[in-house]
């Protein structure tokens, strides 16, 4: 009879450890998706607020038509991947369309009339806080994901959670030209 209390003693410890590990992978899981959420959330205002920058520019550098197009095809990229959900995808197309949006602020400086617009300037401005708010999001969806890859890839988790149909999900990383160093000159 003390055997099968002993067995039956190992059989619930056993299932409240299991039950305590899916716990604290469905939280990670969860912080994680409500990261990504947010960044979802800031880049759709991103995307949002190009149009009207793009408008705006167009009425003063005319010439530059390229530049435009080039920012309404980043933003197409960018946007089309954000509907894909693809962490690595929409890090490449947003790097993409950062770049493309730094150009258009460069046509700023050889077109006086633009950059004192005021238009021109909100718009600037709310791109930037935008941007902030986008790396804050990345830094803040980063961290989940380090937290729930540590969590699947360490022992003993790591003999559960893939049964349990968790998997270790991508960093947004920042473009490799965004990575080098930057070059002051006087």
């Amino acid at each position: 009879m003390t055997a099968l209390w002993i067995v039956l003693g190992i059989v619930a410890l056993a299932a409240i450890y299991l039950i305590a590990v899916y716990n604290g992978l469905i939280r990670l899981k969860n912080r994680t998706d409500e990261a990504w959420s947010d960044i979802d959330v800031q880049l759709k205002r991103r995307h949002d607020l190009i149009p009207n920058l793009v408008e705006t520019v167009k009425g003063y550098a005319t010439h530059e038509q390229t530049t435009l197009d080039n920012v309404i095809k980043a933003r197409n990229v960018a946007m089309a991947a954000q509907e894909k959900g693809d962490a690595k995808g929409l890090a490449e197309s947003e790097n993409m369309l950062t770049g493309a949006l730094k150009s258009v602020f460069a046509l700023s400086e050889a077109y006086p009339d633009l950059k004192a617009n005021q238009n021109f300037l909100e718009l600037q401005r709310e791109l930037t806080d935008t941007e902030d708010k986008v790396q804050a999001a990345r830094r803040f969806y980063n961290g989940n994901v380090r937290d729930l890859n540590t969590k699947i890839q360490v022992f003993p988790t790591n003999m559960f959670a893939q049964k349990l149909g968790f998997t270790a999900r991508d960093f947004f990383e920042a473009a490799a030209e965004e990575k080098a160093n930057v070059q002051v000159k006087f």
